[in-house]
C-alpha cells in the first residue's frame, strides 16, 4: 500500500486508483459489439421482409383481369378463365374456356361422338369420369369432381389443358346424374355449363349393342381382351359375330323404360343452356357437327374419328331370336325400330 501513496505537497496527499484488468475491458467491448451487431441484423432482416412483402403485393396489384370487350354480353356467363392449381396456363391464361357436359346413355354413340370432339385442337373432353363410383358417392363428391374438371386440374389422355377453348366430359344418366339432378342443375346454371344431350332414336339397336358389349366383358372375343370400341373392320366383324337373344317378354317394357329415362332427363335439365342430338342424325349428316361447334362457340374444323361401327346392316343379322322380336314389335309403336338402318 505504501507504493500507491505519493506526497504531492506538504499538507496534501494523492491516492492513485487501482489499475483495471485488461481482460475485463476486452470482455466488455466484445459483449457490446455482439449485442450491437445482433440489433443491427434484426433491423436489416425486418427491412428485407418488408421489401419482399411489398414486392409480392405489387405483383398482385399489377395483375390485370382477363376480359374480351367485343364479346356478346349474353355469352359472358359461359366464358371462364380457369386458374389451375396443378400447372400454369402461362401465355394461355387469358384464353377463354367454355364448359360443357355430354349427357347420354351407354351404347348411344357417345364414345364415337366424343372422339370427334377431341379431334378439335381446342377441345378437351375427358371421357366417362363418373364411371368411377367414389366420384359419385354423393352430391358433394360429384360437385368436387366437377370443380376439378372445369378448373383444368383433371388429367386424361384427351386433356389439352393449357390452351383449351372448351372442356367437358360425358355423363351417363345412370351414373348419379338423375339421383342428384337438382344439385347438378343448380351447379350447371351457376357455373355456366352448356349441356349436349346425345340419344339414340333406334332403341332396339341400342339394346343389341348393350347386350353384345355386356357379353364381351366376359367372353373377351378379341384375343382375350374386352373392347367397347374398335378401330378396324376386322375387329368389328369379330364382335358382330355374336348374336344376343332378346327377352321378348320384357322387350316393350324395356323400350318404354329407355324412353322415359331420356324424357325425364330432358325435363330435369330444361332450365340449362342445352342442345339435343341424335346419333342417327350425325351418322347421316355430319354437318350436324357444325351446329355443335357453333353451340360451343368454337372455330370450325373438320372433325374425325378412328372408331369403326360394329353392328352394320339389317337388324335381323344381329339378333338370335329375330322372329320372336319381329312378332313382338309388329303393330306396336316400336315397329319402326325393326327397319332402322342405324
Amino acid at each position: 500500500m505504501a507504493e500507491d501513496i505519493c506526497f504531492f505537497a506538504k499538507d496534501s496527499i494523492i491516492i492513485k486508483p487501482a489499475k483495471k484488468s485488461p481482460a475485463l475491458l476486452r470482455m466488455v467491448v466484445v459483449a457490446f459489439t455482439l449485442i450491437f451487431g445482433i440489433y443491427i441484423c434484426s433491423i436489416c432482416l425486418k427491412q428485407t421482409s418488408l421489401e419482399n412483402t411489398s414486392k409480392y403485393l405489387n405483383i398482385e396489384v399489377m395483375e390485370k383481369p382477363c376480359h374480351n370487350y367485343d364479346m356478346d354480353q349474353s355469352q359472358i356467363p359461359y366464358v371462364h378463365y380457369p386458374k389451375p392449381k396443378t400447372f400454369s396456363r402461362a401465355e394461355c391464361s387469358c384464353n377463354p374456356v367454355r364448359r360443357f357436359a355430354i349427357l347420354s346413355m351407354q351404347r348411344s354413340g357417345s364414345g364415337w361422338f366424343e372422339t370427334l370432339l377431341n379431334s378439335h385442337m381446342n377441345v378437351s373432353s375427358n371421357g366417362e369420369i363418373f364411371s368411377v363410383k367414389y366420384r359419385r358417392e354423393n352430391a358433394s363428391s360429384i360437385l368436387r369432381t366437377l370443380d376439378t374438371v372445369y378448373n383444368l386440374d383433371f388429367f386424361t389422355s384427351a386433356s389439352k389443358n393449357h390452351c383449351s377453348a372448351a372442356v367437358g366430359f360425358k355423363w351417363m344418366l345412370n351414373q348419379g346424374l338423375i339421383e342428384h339432378y337438382k344439385e347438378v342443375v343448380e351447379y350447371f346454371n351457376r357455373k355456366g355449363v352448356s349441356v349436349i344431350f346425345l340419344f339414340r332414336k333406334n332403341l332396339l339397336r341400342r339394346m343389341v349393342s348393350v347386350l353384345s358389349n355386356s357379353h364381351d366383358r366376359y367372353a373377351k372375343l378379341l384375343n382375350g381382351t374386352h373392347k367397347s370400341h374398335v378401330h378396324s373392320h376386322e375387329e368389328a366383324g369379330t364382335l358382330a359375330k355374336y348374336k344376343p337373344e332378346i327377352n321378348t317378354t320384357l322387350l316393350i317394357t324395356d323400350l318404354k323404360r329407355m324412353e322415359v329415362s331420356a324424357t325425364e332427363a330432358l325435363d330435369h335439365f330444361n332450365s340449362t343452356r342445352h342442345m339435343i342430338l341424335y346419333y342417327e342424325d350425325i351418322v347421316r349428316n355430319q354437318a350436324k357437327l357444325v351446329d355443335v361447334l357453333e353451340f360451343l362457340r368454337l372455330p370450325k374444323m373438320d372433325l374425325s374419328s378412328r372408331q369403326v361401327k360394329i353392328h352394320n346392316g339389317a337388324l335381323w343379322k344381329h339378333i338370335k331370336n329375330w322372329d320372336d322380336v319381329n312378332k313382338t314389335l309388329s303393330g306396336t309403336a316400336y315397329e319402326k325400330f325393326l327397319r332402322g338402318d342405324y
